[in-house]
């Protein structure tokens, strides 16, 4: 069930030089909320900025849930600056979440920039015998985040820390050289470019692989029409923030 309601700021991090970790709490959007979900968030009570802001579900620990982001421009750098006790007038849960009830042995994160924003609460809601590697990549070092991660690689395009490349690069010789053993699934998270190369490497080795997708919004719940994506075999497109934002790579057109 969506709702709409209040939730205050109860923690508000700075992780590094541009990547913040906020705190709400509030009952009504952490009790149904599933991993690869999102919140809508109203920035301001008054007329600008005027459309709510999406974030994905970061991570849910009973009644809290945490939200991770970088300034991007005013709905970003207000929330940035929230002074705790502040109150945000916030729907969710909205879309469609990671399916993890298929049988893997392990599940492999890969995540560009702060499309590494949903796998924390994924990694927590996994059963506790899935084992998890996390691939997370970036155009440097202060892009990266690994919060709630663990068993983590890391590539930086400047290669100020980690390997030197991209992360599909780095899955792509893991692969290769039989790393994973028994049934694996992947889940990712990241900027177009991105996702396209995972979808080849997908379809190079036939792999099981679910994304979220990222888009502008309006109302977050399928009203305003404004978040499509094409399918794979054109026959039509679906909406981001209804029909997803997770997809199984194979349906989408990236």
């Amino acid at each position: 069930m969506i709702h709409q309601t209040i939730a205050e700021v109860i923690d508000n991090t700075r992780l590094t030089d541009s990547i913040y970790l906020v705190t709400f709490r509030s009952k009504e959007l952490t009790q149904e909320a599933k991993p690869g979900q999102f919140v809508n968030i109203r920035i301001s009570e008054g007329c600008y900025p005027y459309l709510r802001r999406p974030f994905s579900y970061c991570d849910v620990v009973g009644d809290e849930f945490k939200v991770l982001f970088s300034i991007y421009g005013i709905g970003t750098k207000v929330i940035s600056q929230s002074s705790i006790g502040a109150k945000f007038d916030i729907i969710g849960p909205l879309g469609n979440g990671f399916n993890i009830d298929s049988e893997f042995n392990t599940a492999i994160l890969v995540a560009g920039g702060l499309g590494v924003a949903p796998f924390a609460f994924l990694k927590r809601a996994l059963p506790k015998n899935v084992k998890v590697v996390s691939y997370i990549g970036a155009r440097t070092k202060e892009l990266i985040a690994t919060y709630g991660l663990d068993n983590v690689v890391i590539a930086t395009d400047d290669g100020s820390l980690g390997e030197k490349g991209t992360v599909i690069d780095l899955l792509k010789e893991d692969l290769m050289n039989g790393k994973f053993e028994g049934k694996f699934k992947i889940f990712g998270c990241g900027p177009t470019p991105m996702l396209k190369a995972l979808k080849v490497l997908c379809e190079e080795f036939n792999l099981n692989c679910e994304v979220s997708t990222e888009s502008a919004m309006a109302c977050g719940f399928g009203i305003c029409q404004g978040c499509p994506i094409e399918l794979a075999d054109s026959s039509g497109y679906r909406l981001i923030c209804k029909d997803g934002p997770v997809f199984n790579i194979e349906e989408i057109k990236l």
